[in-house]
């Protein structure tokens, strides 16, 4: 599958003209965001340094925290839209080596049993929002509810590592 996006990227490319390929447009668009991203991580961060309240600056740390993990995201994908724009492999690209057999089996059964423990966590955590509304005004159900939709995350996540390791 990698190897077609790849081909359509290269066949963007190759269209010449004046428009500019569907990569280019989509790396442009990932660069704006990137740019935005830093700024409103800027603004609070800012906004944090005038936070006394435990609850509050616990609550900015929390978002602070997952906007430098979607910079982070931001920036893998445009540098491996450049790569494959300019044929090459920029510093935080997603292009990469390739693991040995022994690796990949080791990696796929501790991917599992991440998936396991995973799920888990979203019935454990389920039981614990039911707890617990209520409390603190409101505040744990919401901070419960965000782990779940993180660990719904990393399943998704786990089950594409999955499916890719299964393919090698």
């Amino acid at each position: 599958m990698d190897e077609i996006t790849d081909m359509n990227v290269m066949a963007d490319l190759m269209k010449g003209g004046r428009e500019i390929s569907h990569a280019e447009r989509l790396l442009n668009e990932f660069e704006a965001h990137e740019v935005n991203e830093e700024k409103f991580l800027e603004h609070y961060k800012k906004a944090l340094e005038e936070v006394k309240n435990s609850v509050n600056r616990f609550v900015l740390q929390l978002i602070i925290s997952d906007e430098e993990k979607h910079r982070a995201v931001v920036h893998a994908m445009v540098s491996t839209l450049k790569g494959s724009l300019t044929w090459s492999k920029p510093e935080g690209s997603l292009e990469a080596e390739a693991d040995s057999a022994a690796t990949n089996g080791k990696l796929l059964a501790a991917t599992e049993a991440f998936i396991k423990v995973e799920k888990e966590g979203i019935r454990e955590y389920k039981s614990l929002v039911k707890e617990s509304t209520g409390y603190y005004h409101g505040l744990f159900k919401i901070l419960l509810s965000s782990m779940i939709r993180d660990s719904e995350k990393h399943v998704e996540l786990l089950e594409f590592l999955r499916q890719r390791l299964r393919e090698q």
